[in-house]
Order: structure tokens, then C-alpha cells, then sequence
């Protein structure tokens, strides 16, 4: 087992430095330094000397990939790439442009959006999972007719429509919650209620029709069959069996997910006004500040790793067919 997770957390070096490589020349292919310290310095025409001292100070008065001047192992360590991306993989992710702490803020950010996003997948999980095995119950009848439609309009709605109507609907007319905001300790509670609402609401659709696909092509299988002519009721047969069988690939969707909800939802947050880090990464992408745009792409790309072995591992727990070698 140990030697299976070293030997894939090994396969992850290459994609990382591969994604940090790419996420690196993508940015300076739109932005120089020279114009990153123009838009900073909030100025039209910024003299020469203002720009050579704002790159001095945020690090970006070195060559890019290679500083030919240097000599020896410095022609390499003595440039952009190195202090600004390299560092990455010893998680030193330096200060932001604005010249804040960004592994302060990811600290700091994070709470809020594992205080959506958990809630959002285990209340989630459990309505489309309960409403999936109801629909493959009733299978082949008009429910299952009717109910596979309403999926399907659910899944066409925008998620902009689900927020919006929310924050109409239960804020200004029910004054139930609060629109938007965030508030620490127990009182973040009421401003978490309808965000996770909407969460959970925008993915009954896609997520109740695929888990009922997964359900219906279990219970064509032969040992379903089997379990029925034992005399088992249809009830034992849908969530003693078929769910249990039905786990490999509900588990290769959760697990993959579980370090991904670190990341916070973009969209959410920003419309809720929830300091966390989607809305981080957002702000950053609009200010163009590049600290931390490579620091959230570079974390998101380990945990999906990290996902990725959770997903292997995980297999292990409910099919004992499969072994790690």
C-alpha cells in the first residue's frame, strides 16, 4: 500500500511542474513585467524609474527562464521562474503583488469555503442518492418518465438563475437570511443557510439522473436476479446490493471532489459576498496578480492529485477485488 502511494505521488511531480511551467508562460505571454507594473502603479504614463523600482521590489527585475549574465547554477536560480514557481513545490508562496502573506490568506480563507462546500456535498449527496434509488424503484413508470424530465430541466437552469432567484425569493421578500455577507464564529450560520441551499438545489438535477444510470445498469445484473429469487424485498435488493455495488463509481466522483472543495466555489462566493477562496482567486484574476494566481493553480493541482490516490485507495474499501500492488 505504501509503495502504490509513493510511487503515484512520484507520477504527480511531472504534472506539477508541467502545469506550473504552462501556468508560468501563459501569464507573461499576456503581461510583461514592464506592464504588470504599469497597471499596479494605476498610472497611464508611468516614468521608467517608477517601473524598474516597483519590478525591484516585488522580484520582477530578473530574466524570466534564464539570466545569462549569471554564472553556473545561478543562470538558472537567479530568475523569475525560480523564486516565484519553484518554491512552490516547498509550499513558500511568498507575498502577493499587493505585498500580502497569500499562505496567511489561504489559511484564513479556506474555513469559509469548506463551510459551504462540505455542508453543500454531504446534504447534496444524500438527497440525490435517496431520490435515485426512489426514481430506479419506481423504474420504467411515469415517475420514472416524469422525474428523468425534471432532471433534465433542472440541469438545463443556469446556476446565476438558482442564486439570483434565492436571494429574491428568501432574502428580499421572506427576509428569512441575509442576502450576502460573512460573519465569524456561530454567526456565520445564517448568511452559510442559503448559499447551501442553492448548492444543493442546482445539483439535484445531474447528480440524481447519474446516480439513477448507475443504479439502473446494477440492477440488470445477474446477481440482483440471484438476490431476488432468494426471496430478498425489493427494498433489501435496491440498498443492501445494488447501492453497495453502485459505490466504485459514486466514490470516484465524491473523493475526487473532497480536496477540490478547499478551492471554494467561484461563483457562490462572489455573489454571497463569502470571503473565501474563490472569491480570492477571482479578485486576483482581475487585479492580474500573478503571486497568487500560480499559488491557487499549483494547490489546486495537488489536491487533485491527492484526490486521484484518495479515489484508488478508497476502491479498496468497498471491493475487495481490488488490490494495490
Amino acid at each position: 500500500m505504501m509503495a502504490y502511494i509513493i510511487r503515484r505521488a512520484l507520477y504527480g511531480i511531472p504534472i506539477l511542474i508541467g502545469v506550473n511551467i504552462i501556468t508560468f508562460m501563459l501569464f507573461f505571454v499576456v503581461n510583461s513585467p514592464d506592464d504588470m507594473a504599469r497597471m499596479h502603479l494605476g498610472m497611464k504614463r508611468v516614468a521608467p524609474e517608477a517601473i524598474e523600482k516597483w519590478k525591484q521590489e516585488h522580484g520582477y527585475d530578473k530574466p524570466l527562464l534564464y539570466n545569462a549574465v549569471a554564472s553556473g547554477t545561478k543562470s538558472l536560480t537567479d530568475t523569475i521562474f525560480f523564486e516565484k514557481s519553484i518554491k512552490l513545490f516547498q509550499f513558500e508562496f511568498g507575498s502577493s503583488d499587493s505585498g500580502r502573506d497569500i499562505g496567511y490568506d489561504i489559511s484564513q480563507r479556506m474555513w469559509p469555503s469548506l463551510a459551504i462546500a462540505l455542508p453543500t456535498l454531504i446534504v447534496g449527496l444524500a438527497i440525490n442518492i435517496t431520490f435515485a434509488l426512489l426514481i430506479a424503484f419506481f423504474r420504467a413508470t411515469y415517475i420514472d418518465y416524469w422525474s428523468v424530465v425534471l432532471c433534465v430541466v433542472m440541469m438545463s437552469i443556469s446556476t446565476l438563475f438558482y442564486i439570483i432567484g434565492g436571494q429574491y425569493v428568501v432574502s428580499k421578500l421572506l427576509h428569512l437570511v441575509p442576502i450576502s455577507g460573512y460573519d465569524t464564529g456561530m454567526s456565520a450560520v445564517k448568511f452559510l443557510i442559503l448559499p447551501v441551499i442553492i448548492g444543493v438545489i442546482g445539483g439535484i438535477g445531474s447528480g440524481t439522473r447519474w446516480y439513477r444510470t448507475l443504479f439502473l445498469e446494477e440492477i440488470n445484473k445477474d446477481y440482483v436476479r440471484t438476490a431476488r429469487s432468494k426471496g430478498l424485498s425489493e427494498n433489501r435488493v435496491l440498498f443492501q446490493h445494488v447501492l453497495k455495488n453502485a459505490m466504485i463509481p459514486i466514490l470516484t466522483g465524491v473523493v475526487v471532489i473532497l480536496p477540490l472543495l478547499f478551492m471554494g466555489s467561484l461563483i457562490t462566493e462572489n455573489f454571497f459576498g463569502i470571503p473565501g477562496l474563490g472569491s480570492y482567486t477571482i479578485e486576483a484574476i482581475n487585479r492580474q496578480d500573478f503571486a497568487i494566481v500560480r499559488s491557487m493553480v499549483f494547490l489546486g493541482s495537488v489536491l487533485y492529485i491527492l484526490g486521484l490516490i484518495l479515489t484508488d485507495i478508497s476502491y479498496t474499501l468497498v471491493d475487495p477485488r481490488v488490490r494495490l500492488s
